[in-house]
């Protein structure tokens, strides 16, 4: 190898780059003449080192982890290796099955800060020390010119929406949705605010979770758009849906539409207006800026490809709800079941905690005498008028057919009984009786006697002809 050779070719090659992805791809293309190898240039870009020049190869990767791979290790500590076999090195990450060796280097600014790495691979027999230098006089070379053409790459418009697409799955809840959605929409298209509006399946219209760290447009718009109502807001999002993604042409002059005089009052004069989701259950995404401007097609077309990740991944996570929900809960009269009670009860409090055994007086005979369905709305109604009859934060839970538990707070056991006996004066009130034991949890006592003695109450009411309450012994 004649190095001198090499790096008079790459000197040639560099100034006539126009930008640092021009002067990678030269670079790569110098080496690529001399050295029998497959070469890259990795930059680091936003959070990840990604590839921006590469010789032929079946794969490369086309962005890696800062933290990852032996590239990952020579960025993070700006020092360059040497590695005879790729076999040995637990970092290597496998690109091509014939690789056997790399020399992999920092490409350095001159102040001697990494911006990313010069990565070459051999599948036959090298020498690689001559290589390691040559590849570290180029890469400072290539580190200087990236410089002078004012530094890496910024990351694209696209590559900003798919970062921000991979965050929107991994969302939790849908404040976390809303608020990465907003962030996602103002970086993607320039314009400084980002507001959802959304359906909500339980309260109508809502706006959706602020941004991190929302500007005063932002926060003028949230403010207006919840002074003008559910109406103006309905037909904001009725426009969206009517006609599809609009956006302004930053014309001086024209008078917007009626349905977007809120917005106007709130000082945008920028707007694009995407739907999101179906008209019945979505919403509308409006990213909008107070300066004068001109949307392109391309934003517009961005906006639409976020509104639908955003509604996908909002679509998935109400319906990972409603499956809890329903996991949790009896899906005849809606209370919650054995489940969540053996979680409810676990935390009782010995002496505050009270346990409610209740079992309805001659169920099976509804059943037997008017078939189930007559038992399941007898079952409905007596749900809902035990529930009617307990205090505010008393809880109701459906434990079997027809059986049931109330757990309640109480500071002394004749508050508990007190509580029992307006349940039965509830079922009463529809026409059917119950039966119910009260126990309060002993200290030390398991959850599961406490409830086994409350059903001992029950049975003792039982006997003694129904409709009725009994304490159990402390």
């Amino acid at each position: 190898m004649d190095q001198q050779r090499v790096l008079r070719d790459v000197a040639v090659r560099l100034p006539m780059a126009s930008t640092a992805l021009e002067a990678c791809q030269s670079t790569v293309t110098a080496l690529g003449r001399y050295v029998p190898a497959t070469i890259s240039v990795l930059l680091h870009v936003h959070d990840r080192l990604r590839c921006v020049a590469a010789t032929g190869s079946w794969q490369v990767f086309s962005t890696v982890s800062p933290e990852q791979g032996i590239v990952g290790r020579v960025y993070s500590t700006g020092t360059g290796v040497t590695v005879p076999a790729v076999a040995d090195d637990p970092d290597y990450l496998p690109v091509r099955p014939d690789v056997v060796a790399e020399v992999c280097v920092p490409v350095l600014d001159p102040a001697g800060r990494p911006l990313g790495v010069l990565h070459l691979q051999w599948s036959g027999p090298v020498e690689l020390g001559p290589w390691r230098e040559t590849a570290e006089r180029v890469a400072a070379r290539l580190g200087a010119r990236i410089i002078a053409l004012g530094g890496p790459p910024a990351e694209s418009r696209s590559e900003k929406l798919l970062r921000h697409a991979s965050a929107l799955t991994t969302a939790g809840t849908e404040w976390e949705l809303n608020e990465r959605a907003s962030c996602a929409a103002r970086e993607v298209s320039g314009l400084s605010a980002a507001v959802l509006l959304l359906t909500d399946p339980t309260a109508g219209l809502r706006l959706g979770a602020p941004a991190r760290a929302p500007g005063e447009l932002e926060s003028r718009i949230r403010a207006e758009l919840v002074e003008a109502g559910e109406v103006p807001l309905g037909r904001i999002m009725a426009r969206a849906h009517r006609h599809g993604a609009a956006y302004t042409l930053g014309e001086p002059g024209q008078p917007p539409v009626a349905d977007y005089l809120p917005l106007v009052r709130a000082g945008v004069r920028t707007l694009v207006a995407v739907p999101v989701g179906p008209p019945d259950s979505g919403g509308v995404l409006l990213v909008a800026d107070e300066r004068l401007g001109r949307p392109d097609p391309t934003t517009v077309n961005l906006m639409e490809l976020l509104a639908g990740q955003a509604w996908t991944c909002l679509d998935r996570l109400r319906t990972l709800a409603r499956l809890r929900e329903r996991a949790s809960s009896d899906p005849l009269t809606g209370l919650g079941h054995a489940g969540p009670f053996g979680e409810r009860i676990a935390t009782a409090t010995p002496g505050r905690t009270a346990l409610l055994a209740i079992d309805v007086d001659g169920f099976k005979s509804v059943n037997d005498t008017y078939g189930h369905q007559a038992g399941d709305q007898v079952l409905v109604g007596l749900a809902r008028a035990l529930q009617g009859a307990l205090r505010h934060g008393d809880e109701l839970y459906r434990t079997g057919g027809d059986e049931f538990v109330a757990v309640v707070e109480v500071g002394q056991p004749g508050e508990a009984v007190g509580v029992a006996e307006r349940l039965v004066e509830a079922a009463r009130g529809v026409g059917r009786t119950i039966s119910v034991g009260v126990a309060l949890p002993r200290r030390g006592e398991p959850p599961e006697s406490t409830l086994r003695r409350a059903d001992e109450a029950l049975y003792v009411v039982k006997r003694q002809g129904r409709d009725g309450v009994r304490l159990a012994a402390a």
